[in-house]
């Protein structure tokens, strides 16, 4: 009998050792690389879906754009902020594709750059929207925390007044 317990223990260490291993195999989770997750915002945005993007970021995320033109806001700080800056931008400029997309990992593994191009139309006056981007991402836990875009305001501001892209 003394031998039976014996066995049976051994048998229920084993099996909770078994089953505790495999718990902990299921809670470890593979990181998603920088790079898969700044193309996933990416395509994100391409679908329009601002809400969607703006939960992707980090509830503290710091969003900047140094190079917006004068008189606009070059700096958000946090989900909602930056939300109610993109929500309605699909209202005012339809991209329809991005021509260019080359991301590059760095030697932060949380860090993820891309360059890329928007092509488009202006919904107001019917321009053509063709933009070249530079974007650094930082992510945590899988959500950006911070988002720093470079772009040429004075292609934005062309675009956005009547000029076209055709006419220098």
């Amino acid at each position: 009998m003394k031998n039976l317990k014996t066995i049976a223990l051994a048998i229920l260490v084993a099996f909770g050792a078994t089953v505790s291993a495999q718990t902990k195999k299921a809670k470890t989770t593979k990181k998603i690389p920088a790079t898969e997750l700044l193309r996933n915002s990416l395509n994100t945005f391409l679908s329009k879906d601002m809400k969607a993007w703006s939960e992707l970021c980090d509830k503290d995320v710091v969003c900047e754009f140094p190079f917006a033109p004068e008189g606009m806001q070059a700096k958000f700080e946090g989900r909602e902020a930056i939300y109610e800056y993109l929500k309605n931008y699909p209202n005012y400029i339809d991209v329809k594709s991005l021509p260019t997309l080359k991301i590059y990992p760095t030697d932060d593994e949380n860090v993820a750059i891309a360059e890329w191009s928007a092509s488009g139309v202006v919904i107001g006056n019917g321009n053509p929207y063709e933009m070249k981007y530079a974007t650094f991402v930082t992510f945590r836990n899988g959500l950006i925390i911070n988002y720093r875009e470079y772009w040429n305001p004075q292609a934005f501001q062309k675009a956005m007044t009547g000029g076209s892209f055709d006419k220098k």
